[in-house]
This record gives structure tokens, sequence and C-alpha cells, in this order.
């Protein structure tokens, strides 16, 4: 019968003795970490900045919106004036008209997608220094009130938040917001 060698068994006893010392370390630790809470994306949406920065997207985007529609139209008159006439022409004819309308409905294509992403670059433009100045005001109040961490609640991605400061109040008195 072999017996179960001591030198073994106390090994085990001190290596569960250093991990039972090391999660006390780590939760007292836990436990002295001040969070704080934040809706970054409410916060942004109530600083003036983001309206002008939505208007001038606005416009910009209808600005593309009103070349499509002119595009569009050419395309519409090009393509009755086929049906209505295509039957008269020549072979050759019908075919250049063809080649046309495809050109034209290409480029169309091709205007939007690149419509779709300068929107998106100016949109990127535009919010980025608003998004930054949020960021700014944060750090700031992150550092001024000594938390460890501040999480944004914009993103709904937690199941579960242990109590934390709401920093929203702060944040709109620095700026200014009502």
């Amino acid at each position: 019968m072999s017996s179960f060698p001591s030198h073994s068994f106390n090994k085990v006893i001190a290596f569960l003795g250093i991990l039972a010392f090391q999660l006390l370390i780590c939760k007292v630790q836990a436990q002295s970490s001040k969070l704080g809470h934040i809706n970054s994306g409410e916060l942004v949406s109530m600083m003036p900045e983001t309206k002008k920065a939505e208007d001038s997207l606005k416009k910009f985007a209808e600005g593309m919106e009103t070349q499509v529609q002119a595009m569009l139209s050419e395309l519409k008159v090009k393509y009755a004036d086929f049906q209505s006439k295509s039957k008269e022409w020549t072979e050759s004819l019908r075919e250049y008209k063809t080649k046309e309308i495809q050109d034209l409905q290409s480029n169309i294509d091709n205007f939007q997608q690149r419509a779709q992403q300068d929107i998106a670059k100016r949109k990127e433009d535009l919010l980025g220094p608003v998004i930054k100045k949020a960021e700014e005001v944060i750090k700031s109040i992150a550092k001024e009130g000594n938390y460890d961490y501040i999480f944004d609640t914009s993103n709904g991605s937690f199941l579960h938040v242990k109590e934390s400061d709401n920093l929203m109040d702060q944040a709109k008195k620095k700026l200014k917001l009502p």
C-alpha cells in the first residue's frame, strides 16, 4: 500500500495558500476601485456642435441626393426616348443608345456608392471633433474625481453593473449644457 508523499502534500497546501492569498489581494484591489458610468452617445447628442454637424451633414447628403435625382431623370428620359423611337433606328444606333443607357446606369450606381462613402467621411470629419471633446471632458472628470474606471453605457453591453456614479451632470455642467 503506497501512501501519499508528504512533501507533495505540503507543496499542494503551499500552492493553495498562495492562491487564496492572491485571490484575497485581487478582491481587496477590486473593492478599492472607484467606478463611474456615462452614456457618451447621449452626452454627444446634447452638445450644440452635434446639431451644427448634423445640419451640415444633412445639407451635404441632400446635395448628393439632388445629383442622383438629376442623373435618374436623365436616364428616364433616355430610356423613354429609346422605347418610343428604337423601332425606327438602325441596329447600330440601337446598340449605341443601349450602351449609352447602360453606361449612364453604371455611372449612377458608381456615383451612389461614392456618395455614400463621401457622406460617411463627412460625418466622421464633422462629428470626430465633437466626440473627441466629449472624451476629453470625461477624461478630465475621471482625473478630477480619481476614478479608476468609467463605463460607457451607450452601447448597452452590460448585463450587470456594480453601482457607480453617473457622471452625466458633471459633463453637462463642464460643457455648459442644460
